[in-house]
């Protein structure tokens, strides 16, 4: 999904968006690539039993960043700056979710040592 959102906002979409909503489904769809990415690894890291509790926390809480930062980005890239309305509290949530499976995945790495 990333890809393509990249390739049709670099081709499709580039004449219809504004550069502000260019701006955010670029940094959506390269978010969501890189965390997609890092959930493929992840998952290479819980073959083994160490801090598995740790790296599934981590998994999920990218899984919910990638929805609610990405979501939101993408859905200000469709929509507009004033549509979120109420919900303006879901990237930053969103980015505190990405950067607490990070934080996870540090926690687990120190722990391994």
């Amino acid at each position: 999904m990333a890809v393509a959102a990249l390739a049709a906002g670099s081709h499709a979409l580039k004449s219809r968006l504004g550069p502000d909503q260019l701006s955010w489904l670029t940094q959506a769809a390269n978010f969501q690539l890189l965390h997609a990415l890092a959930l493929l690894a992840l998952a290479a890291l819980m073959k083994s039993p160490q801090n598995i509790a740790l790296l599934s926390a981590a998994g999920w809480l990218w899984m919910a960043g990638i929805l609610l930062f990405c979501g939101s980005l993408y859905w200000l890239a469709a929509y507009g700056s004033g549509s979120l309305g109420v919900l303006h509290w879901l990237t930053p949530l969103g980015g505190l979710s990405l950067m607490a499976g990070w934080g996870l995945v540090l926690i687990s790495g120190l722990k391994s040592q």
